[in-house]
This record gives C-alpha cells, sequence and structure tokens, in this order.
C-alpha cells in the first residue's frame, strides 16, 4: 500500500473536477494535491489526469483506477460504519441522483420528513434526466424508472410505471379525438427524447397486444415536465406516465386518449451499487422510501 496514501485525493479530485476544488474540499493546498497525485501516478507508473490550463480530465487508465477505486474507498468506509456508532445513528453526506420530474414532483416533497428523522444526514441532490452512472460519478443511491438495464445494480422496487396518451380537452374539440391507434399520425404528437427510438410510441391494449405506431410533432424535449406543460397548452398529444399526469386527468385538465391502451408497464425502483456493507445512510434512505411510496 506504500505510495497510494494519495488515494482518497485522487477520487475527490475526480469528483470535484480539479487539483484546486478538491484542495478547498480536503483543506489543503492545491501544490499539496498535485503533489499526491504524483507520487500516486509514480506508484501505478501511469499517467492519470490529461492536464491542460483549462481542464482536467481523466484519461484511460485513470477512469478504470477511479472506478475501482471509488469502490475500494466506499468499501473501507462502510467497513469503518459497521464497527461504529454510524450504524445505529446515520450521519454524514448522501449523494442522490433523481430523475427531474419524479424527483421535482414525488421525491422533494417528502424530503423534509427525511432531513427531519435523520438530522446528522446532510443530502446532495442531483436532478437530471440523462443516463447517470452511480459508480463512476460517486453517487450513494439513484431512482430509476424503466427496465433495469445496469445489472451490477441492487434495486428496490416503489412502484409501478405506467404511461398513458392524454391530450387537453380543447385540442381534442379543435382536432378530434383518434378513433383507432393509427389515427395518432394524423395528429400532432410531442415526443421525449431521452427514449430510445422517440418516435416509435409502444402500447399494449387491455388484452395484453403490444402495438407500435410511428409519431411525428413539432415539439420534442428531453424534459417530461415541458411534455406535459405543453399538453396543457393544447399543442398536441403526449405518451406520458401517470405520477405525472395523474392530477390532470382527475381534474379535467387533461383526457385519457384511447384509454384501452397504455404504455407497456415497468418500475420505479431506488437502485444503489453493490457491497459487502450497506452503509447506515444508503439504508436508511432506501427503507424510508420503502416505507414512504408503498402508500
Amino acid at each position: 500500500m506504500d505510495g497510494l496514501e494519495g488515494l482518497p485525493v485522487f477520487v475527490r479530485t475526480v469528483r470535484e473536477g480539479s487539483f484546486s476544488a478538491a484542495a478547498r474540499a480536503l483543506d489543503l493546498t492545491p501544490s499539496a494535491v498535485s503533489k499526491q497525485i504524483g507520487r500516486l501516478e509514480d506508484r501505478l507508473a501511469v499517467r492519470l489526469f490529461n492536464r491542460t490550463t483549462r481542464r482536467l480530465s481523466l484519461t484511460e487508465e485513470g477512469a478504470a483506477f477511479y472506478e475501482r477505486a471509488s469502490r475500494a474507498l466506499a468499501d473501507l468506509e462502510d467497513a469503518a460504519a459497521a464497527v461504529s456508532s454510524l450504524r445505529a445513528t446515520p450521519r454524514g453526506r448522501l449523494r442522490v441522483s433523481l430523475p427531474t420530474g419524479f424527483g421535482i414532483l414525488h421525491m422533494m416533497p417528502v424530503l423534509p420528513e427525511f432531513l427531519a428523522r435523520y438530522p446528522e444526514l446532510a443530502v446532495d441532490v442531483d436532478v437530471n434526466d440523462r443516463f447517470v452512472n452511480l459508480v463512476e460519478e460517486g453517487f450513494d443511491v439513484g431512482l430509476r424508472i424503466g427496465d433495469l438495464e445496469d445489472s451490477s445494480l441492487i434495486g428496490r422496487r416503489l412502484a409501478t410505471n405506467r404511461r398513458v396518451i392524454a391530450a387537453a380537452p380543447h385540442y381534442l374539440h379543435a382536432k378530434g379525438a383518434p378513433g383507432r391507434i393509427g389515427e395518432l399520425t394524423d395528429h400532432n404528437c410531442l415526443v421525449y427524447t431521452y427514449r430510445a427510438q422517440r418516435h416509435d410510441w409502444h402500447v399494449v391494449d387491455d388484452s395484453g397486444h403490444e402495438t407500435m405506431v410511428t409519431v411525428s410533432g413539432n415539439l420534442e424535449t428531453n424534459n417530461p415536465m415541458i411534455l406535459r406543460e405543453s399538453a396543457l397548452a393544447g399543442i398536441g398529444l403526449v405518451l406520458l406516465p401517470l405520477w405525472l399526469i395523474g392530477p390532470d386527468l382527475k381534474a379535467g385538465r387533461l383526457v385519457q386518449v384511447l384509454p384501452q391502451y397504455h404504455g407497456p408497464d415497468s418500475a420505479i425502483r431506488v437502485v444503489y451499487p453493490p457491497g459487502r456493507h450497506l452503509s447506515a445512510r444508503v439504508r436508511c434512505f432506501v427503507d424510508f422510501l420503502v416505507e414512504r411510496f408503498a402508500e
């Protein structure tokens, strides 16, 4: 292990994005951070960072080393927590990755209760609809909606994710409501760009038969909340989850179109990287979400 004492400094530098930011976080000088990284590179006989005057980025070797180093440090932290009062009293910082719409509408309202229950925890919430690699980006826990493509993650199911076709009443009054699934091609369909094959709407009927229709429209976005607002404004039809537009359907602001069809059901899960020891801060957060969303 001689020469690897710079491991925590290396991991923090990757997460902070620069030597100076890591130095501030670790209460060190930038030169001290640079020296520890240099000694670590000498010990490993590889260059971990590409350094320019404007940007610091990982080399291929650095990226591979970071993935294993961050896991090793997390295991050490969890091992220490297993033999300390941290197991009984969750404390420290919890980094959480959330999808935008679900995070804002359903997670943030329950966060104050969680923080009140665990006053020694601090939560760092990142809200983003792009794919987030929890391990590489240093997150403790995240939320996944849809198929769990990364089988290395451990997941707990929170709820069912069902998507339905909907539009505003005044759009349907002006354009007419489609009577068959194939008539969606005659309508302005608003598209969510983060889905694979974004223009292909896959739906299932009451008998379980799956159909695909290729749609088009004058608005595409990577944010489902923008799609909701656009549908409310009467711009066109959307295929959106009930957790997002359920209240609008109940209030009549939106109307379900072709109600015999819905998107294939998937799951909403809380996920976290595998490890021999599950830290108290992750465990209490996962248990809290399972408890709240079971209602």
